[in-house]
């Protein structure tokens, strides 16, 4: 492939007012439509006061921000990307960015948890309409974790120096949803100021995680599953209080330390990974380890006995490299070993039920994918609309991973980078004719038939309830 520059003039005019460069965003935002979002804006979000204009038509620019994120926007005037060419002959209502910035900016904490209750019912409604958490009747996954984000700008709210030094950052919070058959969707999130401990408010937390996955049809099994900053009284207390199961990383702490090398050397059983993975503590590629059960441990013994815990110990070992075995004459004495245990009250067997806990790591996928979308930036000065922000995230990150579930069973498990690569950056031309619109799409675009699926999917009359 090459430049045509050497033998064809090419000159450049933005002057088409029929072209329009995002025409995936028409079946996304009218699956978005079917499932309530503007409705549920315009019945939750009530902002009045001093500021009532800028509260004035929320569901419109809740949609409006939903849409430019879906779209790749990762910041307010990011958002502008929705005003060009023929898009409001597609869209109505469609905000600048200064009327969103605005919008947010008059977000209190009050308002805040009414988006939130906007985001729940919304998933609720996706995940009754389409197939995104397939299999959730039996058995679902609610994993647990936080993140700093870096943020710069002396006066920016909540920002303070956290766990890296020399870095201001804020610290949100997230609990996903998955099943073993799908990609997570996020359940609930929680901006946080830089220096708020991991635990802090996690019992709370975790239960609204829960009930909104019972919410979004998660009515088998629901296992929690949280690394050791969350393991305390309160989230297992929590769990409990849910009908829900746990698989809380634990740590090395003092008891924890007796209780693993009391197992016997027996009880320990060799596992060989199909994939090497990588060692939580190193970083390094492990392909072998070696797991153990202790079947009755208790945890939080210092605390009063109806807070007090009993059940399985679950220990993972891998030799540890980094510091030599103790060798004698006849070779190897005492092999030196790193340990990860974890507590849990999962039904199944020890191996898959270390798998399981395992496969908790797939919340870093959705971290990464948010740094690498709309949380690249934390775009304003105020905590309240940094908080709005990140809900207005967790929305569209739901919605794409619909429209994804909804298109293919290849795109049910891609990431929203390449959703949005095959769905929603199309480029089309408008045309009009008899009232009626006509997206003319390239020719031979690649996915063709899945884009012209969901097309007809969320075109289609809605079954019937």
């Amino acid at each position: 492939m090459q430049s045509s520059h050497a033998s064809t003039a090419i000159s450049v005019a933005f002057d088409d007012a029929n072209l329009i460069a995002y025409a995936g965003l028409v079946p996304v935002m009218r699956l978005a439509e079917r499932c309530g979002l503007a409705r549920l804006t315009a019945e939750k979000v009530k902002l009045t006061g001093a500021k009532n204009s800028a509260g004035a038509a929320a569901d419109a620019k809740v949609t409006s921000i939903v849409a430019g994120m879906a779209a790749g926007a990762d910041s307010i005037d990011g958002l502008d990307v929705l005003r060009h060419g023929a898009m409001p002959a597609l869209f109505g209502g469609v905000r600048a960015p200064s009327t969103l910035g605005t919008f947010l900016r008059t977000f209190t904490h009050g308002h805040a948890l009414q988006l939130h209750a906007v985001h729940r019912q919304f998933l609720a409604a996706l995940a009754a309409q389409t197939p995104l958490l397939p299999g959730s009747g039996q058995k679902a996954f609610i994993d647990v974790d936080s993140t700093h984000k870096r943020v710069y700008g002396r006066t920016k709210q909540g920002a303070e120096y956290g766990r890296f030094k020399g870095i201001r950052t804020l610290h949100p919070l997230l609990a996903t949803i998955c099943t073993p058959h799908s990609r997570p969707a996020i359940a609930t999130v929680r901006m946080r100021r830089g220096k708020a401990a991991d635990s802090r408010s996690a019992p709370k937390f975790v239960g609204e995680a829960l009930a909104t996955a019972l919410e979004a049809g998660c009515t088998g099994m629901r296992i929690l599953r949280a690394d050791s900053q969350f393991y305390n009284a309160g989230v297992i207390a929590a769990c409990r209080r849910a009908g829900a199961h746990f698989s809380v990383t634990t740590g090395m702490n003092p008891s924890v330390k007796r209780a693993v090398l009391g197992i016997p050397e027996a009880a320990w059983q060799q596992i060989t990974y199909p994939t090497a993975i990588p060692d939580p503590d190193t970083g390094e590629l492990i392909s072998n380890a070696e797991v153990a059960e202790m079947p009755a441990y208790t945890a939080f013994a210092g605390r009063k006995k109806s807070e007090r815990v009993t059940a399985r110990l679950i220990v993972r070992r891998v030799r540890d490299l980094a510091r030599p075995a103790v060798m004698g004459e006849q070779g190897e004495l005492f092999p030196v070993w790193r340990y990860h245990p974890f507590f849990t009250d999962n039904p199944a067997p020890t191996l898959q039920a270390e798998r399981e806990h395992r496969h908790h790591a797939v919340i870093e996928q959705v971290i990464a994918d948010s740094k690498a979308a709309a949380l690249a930036h934390l775009p304003s000065g105020h905590f309240h609309a940094n908080a709005a922000w990140l809900t207005l995230w967790a929305i569209t990150y739901n919605l794409l991973r619909a429209t994804g579930a909804l298109t293919s069973a290849f795109h049910a498990k891609a990431t929203t980078a390449t959703l949005r690569a095959h769905l929603v950056h199309v480029p089309a031309r408008i045309a009009r004719s008899a009232r009626r619109i006509t997206l003319h799409l390239p020719r031979r675009w690649p996915w063709q038939h899945a884009w012209t699926h969901l097309f007809d999917t969320v075109h289609d009359p809605p079954e019937p309830a």
